[in-house]
């Protein structure tokens, strides 16, 4: 009977090596993080990666959320990939006009300014901007109509397939923004944490694309003009690479944090209508996830699943 109760214990140890790895520290950070969400009462997904591998939390991270403008980070994504291919090229200009279709039943519909966080643009119509005008206004400052034009320049598609050539599965991009007869419909963009850390990482790490591709969109993502979440619960002058994503009841943040020891940080937000309180939570969670996320000792590894009782 001693080999099989050995060879079990050996089979459980394969099975659940997080329980043994993760550190006290560790995991009194993963449990002020779960009182935090609890207390919250909102529906949170967590995804924390660090890059150098050591360090993995994941909590309810392949829960599907709205995807809001995180959705904007494939649209780039795929903006550099078509660049790479030589299809396109940053430089080539793009007319901005406010007219698109719906998915739902091909009906035409315009963009809405007082629901855009960027209005400028709207004042270009017949006028030209480039794609990397475009690309930058669509991350920086998350102008819906930057993205609507890209995506139809792009095809979603494209976009679809080449999010999902990178593991990226969580993610699933179906359409522009403001289609509120999609909307309707229950046709919507959605994302996992895990699913926009993966394409964090490969980002961060010079694999997506190429690392020139890669560098160019760390610049842009550097360039993030909203920085109440992750960023917020950083010490300042941390240096953040980041996309944010806001609607009605809808918070989320996914991060490069370069920290001393570089990580992913995605936390996506269900449920808060006031988005002051969703932003504390998220600065809270970064705040609370930084010490471990920066700093391990030596020759530990924390990997863990997070779950609320």
């Amino acid at each position: 009977m001693l080999k099989p109760l050995l060879l079990t214990a050996g089979l459980l140890f394969l099975c659940f090596p997080s329980v043994r790895a993760q550190s006290p520290r560790f995991n009194a950070a993963a449990r002020q993080t779960e009182k935090l969400i609890a207390d919250s009462g909102a529906d949170v997904g967590i995804a924390l990666h660090s890059l150098d591998g050591r360090t993995e939390w994941f909590f309810h991270a392949d829960e599907p959320f709205h995807a809001a403008s995180t959705m904007k980070l494939p649209v780039m994504i795929e903006l550099f990939h078509q660049v790479k291919e030589g299809k396109l090229r940053l430089e080539d200009p793009l007319v901005i006009r406010n007219e698109f279709h719906s998915i739902a039943d091909g009906s035409v519909f315009k963009l809405d300014p007082a629901v855009d966080s960027e209005t400028d643009l709207y004042q270009a119509e017949g006028q030209t901007r480039t794609l990397l005008q475009l690309c930058e206004r669509m991350i920086t400052v998350s102008s819906n109509l930057a993205t609507n034009l890209l995506i139809e320049k792009l095809g979603v598609e494209n976009i679809r397939a080449t999010v999902h050539s990178y593991g990226a599965n969580g993610m699933n991009v179906l359409r522009g923004v403001e289609d509120d007869k999609a909307f309707d419909k229950g046709m919507n963009n959605t994302t996992t944490a895990r699913g926009l850390e993966v394409l964090l990482a490969a980002i961060a790490e010079g694999k997506m694309v190429d690392t020139a591709s890669s560098r160019r969109m760390v610049e842009i993502l550097e360039q993030q003009k909203f920085n109440e979440g992750i960023p917020a619960g950083l010490p300042p002058g941390t240096r953040v690479a980041h996309k944010t994503g806001e609607i009605t009841k809808i918070h989320h943040d996914a991060a490069i944090v370069y920290a001393k020891r570089p990580y992913v940080l995605v936390v996506l937000v269900r449920g808060i209508q006031d988005e002051k309180v969703s932003a504390k939570l998220i600065a809270d969670i970064s705040a609370t996830l930084y010490p471990v996320a920066e700093s391990l000792p030596e020759g530990t590894k924390s990997v863990a699943e997070g779950n609320l009782p």
